[in-house]
């Protein structure tokens, strides 16, 4: 049944038996449509629908949870019993030394989308059709796509106790990839990011602004460019990282590093620890500074915007780190009550996610943003006697507490006195989180600044694939170590 959310509010809050101390039910409903067009071939659409229920039950210390595809009474009466059975069950053998308060939250959200995407089919197919056939401009082109991905998503949440939001959310994600092949060499160049890095909230108007229309032959030419370009040099070089190479370094070395949940241990089993410590906080110099790094949900076009998290916490703007000062981590209202016995100035942030309705909330990244400095691209480039800009992701590789790393990107630049120079192929680098964000040494104004994302962000058990947001501007460091790929 379509979701209805008043209907299914006052349907949940007759069935949950009167002696729970806190019930509520988050619903979601997704449809997602994707259309790829692949070596000027259209490939079969792909659509789904998928809705379902997510039933909390707190008992004592306890919290249980169920989740069900049927909505009916039936469905939703059976999914209440199984949260409160697990809630009661884990009384007494939680995390929590004290009853679980959770948020009651009362509002809505909706995407700021200025041109819905109403394209038929046909549309789409035009669209990326026109980007594929630009893409033969040579027979070492083996290989190219151009996609469209667009979800519309709406997520309704009640409770007992009072409090209901109904969030409603566009997602448009065009992408184009193109691979060339000569002698034995092969390089890939990606429009928007390898794995879709160019993610926002809106419609029409994101193809609009993100320059998607006329990437597919800019993209082929470029990927015949890294076929003719030298492996990249070994080294120490001053390295200037464009924001869809930021993006990644954020994500990876920040990001997953800050999550209040695997510092305080949950990830340990799969995905790894933190380097991060409670007793960090509000005094460990995480970066020079430059550095200034934001929790911000109320970015409209970003891809994790939205007024309140899964727990229910309305959401809002917070630095994570000030002027290279640790301040805060990333964890929601239950993280937060558990680090209390620790930390109880530990403040929280409306953080805490889940991808879909048949997963609970864990402490996520949302939109994490490096905050613009007062540098030009051209100032920045000018400042670097002898180094390396490198641009889009395309390998990565991070410990088990987040902290000694090595990236790869699809395009790199040499600087020369102060000049960009020859392009070269397979550039690398690699550091320790806890020591390369000190080597930040300039930071790019507004007019470097680049709001990315990616639809895959992927933690926890059962794993979750969650939507995440990255805008920041080009940044430059010192002292970086360099490689190439080849001998």
């Amino acid at each position: 049944m379509p979701l209805d959310p008043e209907t299914i509010a006052q349907r949940f809050r007759r069935l949950v038996p009167a002696d729970l101390d806190h019930a509520s039910l988050r619903v979601v409903e997704e449809h997602s449509h994707t259309t790829r067009v692949r070596q000027d071939v259209v490939e079969p659409a792909d659509r789904s629908t998928d809705r379902g229920a997510m039933v909390t039950v707190v008992a004592g210390d306890g919290i249980g949870y169920a989740a069900t595809s049927d909505l009916s009474d039936g469905g939703l009466r059976a999914a209440v019993e199984r949260a409160a059975q697990w809630a009661r069950l884990s009384n007494g053998r939680s995390v929590f030394d004290r009853t679980p308060q959770l948020p009651r939250a009362s509002g809505g959200y909706a995407s700021a989308t200025s041109k819905p995407l109403a394209l038929s089919a046909a549309d789409r197919i035009d669209l990326l059709m026109r980007e594929s056939q630009a893409c033969r401009i040579d027979e070492r082109i083996v290989d190219w796509e151009a996609s469209l991905w667009t979800v519309r998503s709406r997520q309704m949440t009640t409770g007992i106790d009072g409090g209901e939001t109904l969030q409603e959310y566009d997602f448009t994600i065009p992408a184009l990839h193109v691979v060339a092949h000569t002698a034995g060499l092969t390089q890939t160049r990606s429009w928007g990011g390898r794995y879709n890095g160019y993610c926002q909230q809106g419609g029409l108007e994101v193809i609009e602004r993100s320059g998607f229309v006329g990437s597919g032959r800019t993209t082929a030419e470029e990927a015949l460019q890294l076929l003719a370009a030298p492996n990249c040099p070994s080294g120490r070089f001053d390295l200037l990282l464009m924001p869809d190479q930021m993006m990644l370094q954020i994500h990876e070395s920040v990001g997953h590093p800050l999550e209040l949940d695997r510092i305080l241990g949950d990830e340990r089993n799969y995905a790894g620890t933190s380097f991060v410590t409670l007793d960090m906080f509000g005094t460990y110099r995480y970066g020079s500074t430059l550095l200034n790094v934001t929790f911000d949900p109320t970015r409209v076009e970003e891809f994790a915007s939205f007024a309140f998290d899964d727990e229910g916490s309305r959401a809002c703007r917070e630095y994570l780190i000030r002027d290279g000062l640790l301040l805060r981590p990333l964890g929601g209202t239950t993280s937060q009550q558990r680090a209390a016995g620790q930390r109880r100035d530990l403040p929280a942030v409306a953080t805490a996610r889940s991808c879909s309705w048949n997963r609970p909330p864990i402490d996520r990244m949302s939109n994490l943003n490096v905050e613009p400095g007062n540098s030009t691209l051209d100032e920045m480039i000018a400042s670097i006697d002898d180094g390396i800009l490198m641009k889009t992701n395309a390998s990565w590789s991070i410990d088990d507490s987040r902290n000694k790393f090595q990236f790869g990107c699809e395009w790199g630049q040499r600087i020369r006195g102060g000049r960009l120079a020859e392009v070269v192929r397979n550039p690398n680098y690699r550091g320790v989180s806890a020591t390369f964000w000190r080597s930040l040494a300039m930071v790019g104004d507004a007019s470097t600044m680049e709001v990315m994302g990616t639809p895959y962000c992927g933690k926890g058990e059962p794993n979750q694939a969650i939507r995440v947001g990255h805008a920041s501007p080009a940044c430059r460091f010192d002292g970086v170590d360099v490689f190439g790929a080849e001998k």
